[in-house]
């Protein structure tokens, strides 16, 4: 896996078989708040970097690339 955030969230989601979609459902977005994440067109706040962490059972680190 990649060290940055948006390579993480891509490759965590495809691995759950999560549409960008389902997965803001999931959250509490929209769908083109997942795109826009993972192509790097908007930071991620804090509230949803913690949700995307406690749905896929990784640390907020991780997904940031701070760990492996």
């Amino acid at each position: 896996m990649k060290n940055d955030f948006a390579e993480r969230l891509k490759e965590l989601r495809a691995a759950k078989g999560l549409s960008g979609e389902e997965l803001g459902k999931i959250i509490g977005v929209s769908g083109a708040t997942i795109s826009f994440w993972e192509n790097r067109r908007s930071d991620i706040k804090s509230e949803y970097l913690k949700r995307l962490a406690k749905h896929f059972g990784v640390t907020s680190d991780f997904l940031i690339g701070l760990e492996n």
